[in-house]
């Protein structure tokens, strides 16, 4: 298996590159080095703007789940990992928290959805959400003591149904 943390430059292009999405299905070696060098090529990526956002959120979700991140497809950072099988036989592993960072808005993902979060997201400040991804157009905007309550109930909510763990 190829591990998430290899970022490789192609003789001649001086481009990075990613191993394929179908390779990078959430597991990343435990080194620390390896991990930080994953996240540097991948916040160089990124517009310097949404790099110090992404940046800001790393810290805070490392803070207020205690896991080290996890490249997962799509550009995802996660934060823990669950497994999951539904009674219909489906199975599979995804992660129990974090974020992604689009060119419009930074994605917030709190798994398996946001249950009965009304009155923290009312706190929140400016925000849009889907089945269990919240948009938000600038971090500036809102609350990050929120967000941390937000992050921690989602993952409170999320062990209610399946046990998460760091790999």
């Amino acid at each position: 298996m190829v591990k998430e943390a290899q970022v490789r430059k192609p003789a001649g292009t001086g481009q990075t590159q990613r191993p394929s999405d179908r390779q990078t299905a959430g597991a990343l070696d435990d080194d620390p080095a390896v991990i930080q060098a994953a996240l540097e090529a991948y916040f160089a990526e990124l517009a310097p703007d949404r790099a110090s956002e992404a940046r800001a959120l790393d810290v805070l979700f490392r803070d207020v789940t205690g896991f080290a991140p996890r490249l997962w497809r799509g550009n995802i950072l996660g934060y823990g990992r669950y497994d999951y099988r539904y009674e219909s036989g489906r199975s599979g592993t995804c992660l129990a928290t974090g974020f992604a960072v689009r060119k419009a808005e930074l994605s917030i993902y709190i798994m398996p959805g946001y249950a009965d979060f009304l009155a923290i997201l009312e706190r929140l400040g400016p925000h849009r959400k889907g089945k269990s991804c919240l948009y938000i157009r600038r971090l500036e905007r809102i609350e990050l003591p929120v967000l941390a309550e937000l992050i921690e109930a989602g993952l409170k909510d999320l062990e209610q149904h399946w046990p998460v763990s760091a790999r």
